[in-house]
């Protein structure tokens, strides 16, 4: 069981996916705090890179890696454990994919570590935190006002919002998934129960988190590697213009749009997914 010890001396697991003669992709998991998981191989992209897939601390096989549960992180300093994560490695620079959640700490780490980013790719990103940009996410969901399932949504949304602890919102969140999904069919509702969260380390991921948005988007203006983002167009949880606009954030940033498509672009449209993938991390 692959593993490593952090900055402040916890172990933390990872996973290898795909052929380790190819040039590593680190991978961060969202959630915030769910099991690696639901990414499955995002794709086939194991084929293009050999992916480093770490359980954040408090997730997972990292929960008990060293014999005792470490401290669980705000997300802010999780991005010591990417770094910590790369020296183990033994890598100048790291490529680096961060999904929903996960893109916090993996922006983060661009802010702290810009010189230690070959490339950086965001899988739909939460935005709103970051960006002035309107958030059309209700805009989204609307489109599904015909759906058997949207009643129930609408009744869980107040739960949802008012919760205060990660257990109270994935109570509510049962309800409110649908709206990650531009289709709420089998492959989606098999999807959901993919990857298990753990509550303590997501009351730790935002508890005493302040951020100064525009000096983070200053910071983020400094990372000179290629980044990319992706984006569904039908992703009720964190729109389509708030993630488009955090690629303009980067010097070299683009965003990709896949169609048809939400939170889960590699669930739901995955050769759209792999084509945007292995277009950008490209053989090196």
């Amino acid at each position: 069981m692959p593993t490593f010890t952090s900055y402040d001396g916890a172990t933390l697991h990872y996973d290898l996916l795909g052929d380790p003669t190819l040039p590593h992709l680190v991978v961060q998991a969202g959630g915030a705090a769910r099991h690696p998981s639901y990414l499955g191989d995002l794709a086939g992209l194991s084929g293009t890179r050999h992916l480093v897939v770490l359980h954040q601390r408090g997730v997972g096989d990292s929960l008990h890696a060293g014999g005792t549960a470490p401290d669980a992180g705000r997300w802010t300093e999780l991005a010591e454990d990417l770094e910590a994560l790369r020296r183990h490695l033994g890598l100048e620079q790291i490529e680096l994919l961060g999904h929903s959640a996960g893109t916090r700490i993996a922006l983060s780490y661009a802010t702290r570590y810009p010189h230690r980013l070959a490339r950086l790719c965001l899988v739909t990103p939460p935005a709103t935190w970051l960006v002035e940009e309107h958030d059309d996410s209700k805009d989204i969901i609307a489109r599904h006002s015909a759906e058997e399932w949207y009643p129930a949504f609408l009744d869980a949304l107040p739960r949802y919002a008012a919760a205060t602890t990660a257990e109270e919102a994935m109570e509510a969140f049962v309800a409110i998934a649908p709206v990650s999904f531009a289709h709420w069919d089998d492959t989606a509702q098999l999807h959901q129960h993919i990857g298990q969260w753990y509550p303590e380390a997501q009351n730790a991921f935002t508890t005493g988190v302040e951020v100064d948005a525009a000096g983070f988007r200053q910071l983020l203006g400094q990372v000179r590697c290629d980044t990319l983002v992706i984006a569904g167009d039908s992703d009720g949880l964190v729109g389509l213009r708030p993630p488009c606009a955090v690629a303009e954030l980067f010097p070299h940033g683009s965003a990709v749009v896949l169609d048809n498509c939400g939170h889960y672009p590699w669930v739901e449209q995955p050769e759209a997914f792999s084509t945007a993938t292995k277009a950008f991390f490209r053989p090196v």
